[in-house]
């Protein structure tokens, strides 16, 4: 990850350059991704959480080994050499086995964080601020920093064995639960400079006391609460006047800077404030599967209008098989007469989750190829995809459902680019 420290040194010296990464595991989503890249001419950088993808299989089934096949092999297709994808882990600790006792999870986190080093995952997120199910709440916090150095080990010990680059650590987490906030969201507290201070401060001393010294150098980003998050239907905006002492505390630091989670759906000009502000790293899940969706969406409706027929779309399966299956939003959407809404439109997404079923595989799959087929008209693209009418009666968009699609994604994804350009 020599590529990702020389950006944090360069941003550390002035230069407001910072990287993206894209939470996601969706292949269309990634394959956007990796196209804006490559037409930048810049790395990308994907990282899987620890409930996507773990020594289980996680709600992906893939295993980290399987996500680095996965990944490269969509880069393959597009042709961006695999040194240009960088891997990385999220919230990686004890978040997916939290309901067992603390020794139990946490050597499950440690297996974990091993698997990931093994299979080429080089950033790393030790995230161990979660209570267990014979812990106090919340976690003081040496023990979340002892914990976190524990995992620090394990991947030290795998990277000796398994070679290659040294892993890069992020530390700290001040965000809702991996998965996205369930609350009602009305303004955020930033985290103060004298807490960041102290979590570097704690996670220093437990990576000395643990015979880690040569790795703490390359922790190089501590995740904190900018006042930037989302809810169901509304986003919290970036303020910089809110965040300002905390941005200064860190432009002091010789070693870090920030790591800002949940930046899905900021403007383009919040991003890069952020970035100028030492948000330096900038992650974004949701949004993209969020405009993945909303494209899908759009071309179903299309297609609606061109067969006339009464089949049952993409849409509708999509809803059916969530409602059969609630598990992965029934802790999230608790207020039954706006069901249908959220479902549907939360910028959550907890549809995300549902893009691997088969059911929703087959019916995507099928809408795609109708309309490679049988290409919508510019009448049906204006009325239900304006953006890329635009871009078509420019020239600067092919009229075809792939690229229709590819647009429909890349759009969310600009302007993290922009904004970590220097």
């Amino acid at each position: 990850m020599k590529a990702l420290v020389d950006i944090v040194a360069r941003h550390k010296q002035g230069s407001p350059v910072g990287v993206y990464s894209l939470c996601s595991a969706h292949p269309l989503v990634i394959e956007a991704a990796l196209r804006e890249a490559q037409a930048d001419d810049v790395p990308l950088l994907v990282e899987a959480t620890s409930n996507q993808v773990n020594q289980f299989g996680g709600y992906t089934g893939m295993r980290p080994e399987g996500f680095r096949v996965f990944v490269h092999g969509i880069a393959a297709r597009v042709g961006v050499p695999v040194e240009r994808v960088w891997l990385g882990g999220d919230h990686l600790g004890p978040n997916a086995w939290r309901s067992e006792s603390a020794t139990i999870a946490m050597n499950r986190a440690q297996e974990l964080i091993e698997q990931f080093v093994a299979a080429g995952f080089r950033k790393l997120h030790l995230d161990c601020s979660m209570s267990c199910a014979d812990d106090a709440s919340p976690l003081p916090e040496s023990t979340v920093a002892s914990r976190a150095a524990l995992l620090c080990a394990a991947a030290e010990r795998a990277w000796k064995r398994v070679g290659g680059e040294a892993p890069v650590y992020v530390i700290g987490t001040e965000v809702p639960a991996p998965g996205g906030a369930d609350d009602d969201l009305h303004e955020l507290r930033v985290t103060t400079p004298d807490a960041a201070t102290a979590t570097i401060a704690a996670h220093r001393s437990a990576f000395a006391g643990a015979g880690l010294a040569a790795a703490w150098p390359r922790a190089l980003a501590l995740v904190v609460q900018p006042g930037v998050e989302f809810d169901h239907h509304k986003v919290i905006d970036y303020r910089p006047d809110k965040a300002s002492a905390l941005s200064a505390s860190i432009a002091a630091d010789p070693q870090f800077v920030f790591e800002a989670h949940s930046t899905d759906y900021q403007t383009p000009g919040n991003l890069q404030a952020l970035v100028r502000d030492h948000f330096a790293i900038l992650k974004v899940g949701p949004a993209a599967t969020f405009a993945l969706r909303e494209t899908l969406w759009a071309l179903d409706a299309i297609e609606g209008e061109l067969s006339g027929a009464d089949a049952v779309g993409l849409r509708a399966t999509v809803l059916a098989v969530m409602r059969a299956d609630p598990q992965h939003w029934r802790g999230y959407y608790r207020d039954d007469v706006a069901l249908a809404l959220d479902l549907s439109y939360s910028l959550s997404d907890r549809i995300r989750y549902y893009w691997p079923h088969p059911d929703v595989r087959r019916a995507c799959d099928a809408l795609l190829a109708s309309l490679r087929r049988r290409p919508p008209p510019l009448t049906l693209v204006s009325q239900y995809l304006p953006r890329q009418y635009a871009a078509i009666r420019s020239s600067r968009l092919e009229a075809s459902v792939d690229a229709l699609l590819h647009d429909g994604i890349a759009a969310a994804l600009r302007p993290y680019l922009r904004a970590c350009e220097a």
